[in-house]
């Protein structure tokens, strides 16, 4: 059948995109996990006013809504604003320069740091204070810097525009801004327009709407003013919805929702819902608690100890605040803050922009990409794909005629037209000015099909019908194969339908093309098209993007599984994703979807690649249950359909030719709608995780080590282990060999599949890992005790001196070990910047016992005897360490 023009007035689509720009995001906010708030359904009140609307005849919706055909007074005008408000969607409060500081110090260890910076400052312990504020402000400022830049840009592509439309008023057409409409105005549609709300047809002509960023559906959708009796919101032909436009024809309606009652009023409630932690937030948080607890479990009990042993509290106190100094990950926000500007960078040359930091991580953990099909996985335009006989053998007559019909026509010329006249083998096919357009019949939405005569060169008048399948078969006594016309008899009728039908079950968007001799005559009509030859078929379909296929390929092997979610029909979906090389075997439908328990559709959405006739509340409900079963679950999208759902994945990901509400509902946007712009992302998102973890990695595991050697020396000694300045010292210096973390190499193998946040698999770490120090620790203090003979109190200044230095260099030297899978140094090279650091540190550490610092430290020259054996102790601990690694790792514990 042919399809009105999809051109429509361009203020009207920019009016489409700027009308949701009150949806202000500041990057933070996802949906929670409940769908009851987003999901519009037959149970809300205003879905359940939509559907007793369709079911109406026209004249009971003007009684339903206490309306006539001549619109609304003055008077009810102002009664009804007052009672229903202005049409404005819900609006997220804009968050200012304060509040999003406020967010970006909301954090339980910058917490933890600043209340210990407090109590160092308010005991005069300036120098621990200073270290702990100055890791704070660091960053604090780095994140809040880089989020305040990300919102600015994505600012900077919004701008406003008024947008208007046409209801009656006292019988009197007016024109009215959006926000004006009332429930129960009657308002006037026409091509380019708009729809403001969301309506009820009352009559129609030709009433074609475009609602792809609504439902997917790549094509125009027929409106009519017939009654309904369907249930599901999205499938009812005589109610249209606010976010969709009209591509042609023309129609009255009357408004029964508006505002937030609207279905995209229910998508935009869920945007401004409360926020959820995502996988990133939930990690950090977790670890944070470890750290917490490890930390109130540690310094309490030194201090309890070494004041019963020591029986001075005062110095005990120092000490065990000191001690949770030590334990404490103080770099973890800034090296967290670091990595991620640094990823936010790496990637916006790799066309994608950051607007969420978090999300990088996300990103990179990510498992399971939910996509939208049109647009993303195709090229959003579409082709003629197939000009074929009646058996489906190419016929090049058949793309001829079909290019003389769609070029000789006069009316409206729509996507199908437009596909024909652009297709590549037309121009070296047909030299147009040979022929002569004698009538033309126009299209009609009661036949179907339209019609013109053409003169050929050789003067043979023909008269050329395209239009629905079922329409032209009506109208055919005869058809052509391979040059010879042969009789429609009953028997072949079946057989030539079921081609079509294949090809309509293969997804393609199908008109069948017809023929017959005409006399020459003035003028021809309706009647003419009977007794026709049917010549062939036209396939039309949306084609996969070239690099979607390849690009899909490389996901899966990187360990990323590509879903569909689509608003489109399970045909066009199938197609498209039997190209591109996805599996359609397990396909689930909303209609199904809506009957389905959670836990059984989370079931079936394990193995589901396509999920087709979706509505906006389906696509997020199927997030939600992929994320309760423990997936990362990234979503691309670019329609007002896709709003939730990008707000409920972990990781959302829009382009920046999308809508403004997909855009600011998004973390993540790409630059270029291409999936192989998204798995570069992904992979740079990995490299940054990696290095964040080798970092949460080697602070815990040592905290946890430390924590053994603490509590041991504190026991057996009869002074301070290590002095609490000697303590800050130290973790000021190991703290600083780690910031070119962020710099550092990433092996293939660490970004090869996602690596989620598991705190099990930490834990595995701590325990096993760090231990490993302890024992070196304690050989540590063998030798300083009974090879140094520093058991008296007088030599206590050498125990430390002798820690101090074996405990700065295990620690520092230890990263090179945890930073790679592989041997460190020969099979994996860490970044320049990591191997400056971390030597400096260590040559430093060797030199500070016997430099001019060294007594206002309370450190003292060692014995030429403890360098050998430091050395070998450094060579036992790498050795070691590597050793219970690689166990570690071929047991699959790490």
């Amino acid at each position: 059948m042919a399809q009105p023009d999809e051109t429509y007035n361009k203020n009207s689509i920019l009016g489409l995109g700027k009308l949701f720009v009150s949806l202000k995001k500041n990057g933070k906010h996802k949906v929670s996990g409940s769908e009851s708030s987003s999901r519009p359904n037959i149970k809300s009140v205003s879905a359940q006013r939509i559907i007793e609307a369709s079911r109406l005849q026209a004249d009971d919706v003007y009684k339903k809504m206490g309306t006539q055909p001549t619109g609304l007074s003055q008077e009810e005008i102002e009664k009804r604003i007052e009672e229903h408000g202005f049409n404005e969607v819900a609006q997220e409060k804009k968050h200012g320069g304060w509040a999003r500081f406020i967010d970006s110090i909301r954090n339980p260890l910058v917490i933890l740091l600043s209340v210990l910076a407090v109590i160092a400052f308010a005991t005069e312990d300036i120098r621990s204070g200073v270290v702990m504020l100055g890791m704070v402000v660091m960053g604090v400022a780095l994140r809040f810097i880089q989020e305040s830049r990300a919102d600015k840009a994505a600012a900077a592509l919004k701008a406003m525009i008024k947008v208007t439309t046409t209801v009656l008023r006292d019988g009197e057409e007016v024109e009215i801004p959006l926000k004006e409409v009332v429930p129960g105005d009657v308002v006037k549609l026409a091509a380019g327009d708009m729809i403001p709300a969301d309506v009820r047809i009352v009559s129609s002509k030709d009433l074609f709407i475009i609602q792809a960023s609504l439902t997917g559906e790549s094509l125009p959708v027929e409106k009519f003013d017939t009654q309904e009796t369907k249930d599901s919101l999205v499938e009812l032909s005589n109610i249209c919805y606010l976010g969709t436009s009209v591509e042609s024809g023309s129609a009255t309606a009357v408004v029964i929702n508006t505002g937030s009652d609207t279905y995209f009023g229910q998508m935009a409630k869920s945007i401004t819902a409360r926020p959820v932690e995502t996988s990133f937030d939930k990690g950090i948080n977790k670890f944070t608690v470890l750290m917490i607890q490890l930390i109130f479990i540690m310094a309490p009990t030194v201090f309890l100890i070494n004041g019963l042993t020591k029986h001075n509290w005062v110095e005990a106190f120092f000490f065990a605040l000191s001690v949770a100094v030590g334990l404490t990950p103080e770099m973890l926000p800034m090296i967290v803050s670091v990595c991620l500007s640094k990823g936010a960078m790496l990637m916006s040359r790799k066309k994608v922009i950051v607007k969420r930091l978090n999300s990088i991580q996300n990103f990179g953990a990510m498992d399971v990409l939910c996509t939208d099909k049109t647009g993303t996985l195709t090229m959003d335009h579409v082709i003629l794909e197939q000009h074929c006989d009646v058996i489906q053998k190419e016929d090049q007559e058949v793309l001829r005629d079909a290019y003389l019909v769609s070029h000789f026509q006069t009316g409206l010329r729509n996507v199908l037209d437009r596909a024909v006249l652009q297709h590549k083998e037309v121009q070296n096919l047909v030299k147009v000015s040979d022929y002569l357009k004698a009538d033309e019949i126009p299209f009609d939405f009661s036949r179907r099909l339209m019609s013109v005569v053409v003169c050929s060169p050789e003067g043979k008048y023909q008269l050329l019908t395209k239009g629905a399948p079922e329409e032209i078969f009506k109208r055919c006594t005869q058809f052509e194969l391979e040059g010879d016309i042969l009789p429609m008899d009953p028997v072949l009728i079946q057989d030539l339908k079921e081609e079509y039908e294949r090809l309509s079950m293969d997804g393609f968007r199908v008109l069948a093309l017809a023929f017959k001799d005409v006399e020459k005559k003035a003028a021809y009509s309706k009647d003419e098209e009977q007794d026709l030859v049917l010549k062939g078929y036209l396939a039309f379909l949306d084609p996969p993007k070239e690099s979607t296929a390849p690009a899909i390929a490389a996901l899966q092997q990187h360990g990323v599984a590509v879903k569909v979610l689509t608003g489109d029909n399970d045909l066009v979906a199938r197609k498209v994703c039997h190209e591109v090389g996805l599996p359609t075997e397990y396909t689930l439908i909303g209609s199904e979807i809506e009957n389905m328990s959670d836990d059984a559709l989370a079931d079936a959405a394990e193995k589901t690649t396509l999920f087709a006739r979706l509505s906006p509340a389906h696509k997020r409900r199927v997030i939600d249950v992929l994320r309760q079963r423990k997936h990362v679950v990234g979503f691309l999208g670019d329609g007002i359909n896709d709003a939730p759902a990008l707000r409920a994945a972990d990781v959302g990901v829009s382009v920046d030719t999308a809508v403004d509400i997909a855009k600011e509902s998004a973390d993540i946007i790409l630059l270029e709608k291409s999936l192989m712009v998204l798995e570069e992302g992904v992979m740079e998102g990995r490299k940054v995780f990696s290095n964040i973890l080798k970092y949460i990695r080697m602070g815990a595991s040592s905290n946890f080590g430390n924590m053994f050697s603490v509590l041991g020396a504190s026991a057996i000694l009869p002074f301070l282990p290590m002095a609490p300045i000697q303590i800050l010292t130290n973790n000021l210096l190991y703290d600083i060999s780690q910031i070119p973390i962020p710099t550092d190499n990433v092996d293939p193998e660490q970004i090869a599949r996602p690596r989620p946040w598991s705190i099990d698999e930490i834990r595995k770490f701590i325990v096993f890992i760090g231990p490993i120090s302890s024992i070196f620790d304690y050989t540590t203090y063998f030798v300083m005790l009974f090879v140094f003979n520093c058991w008296n109190p007088a030599r206590a200044s050498l125990f430390q001196t002798g820690w101090f230095v074996e405990s700065l260099m295990t620690q520092t030297l230890i990263i090179h070990v945890i930073r790679t899978n592989k041997i460190p140094f020969l099979q994996s090279r860490p970044s320049t910047p990591l191997m400056v650091t971390t030597g400096l540190i260590m040559a430093f550490g060797v030199w500070l016992p016997s430099s001019p610092f060294a007594s206002s430290l309370g450190l003292v020259a060692l014995p030429a005897l403890y360098w050998p054996i430091l050395f070998l102790t450094l060579l036992s601990y790498v050795v070691l360490t590597q050793f219970v690694k690689m166990l570690l790792l071929r047991k699959r514990w790490i």
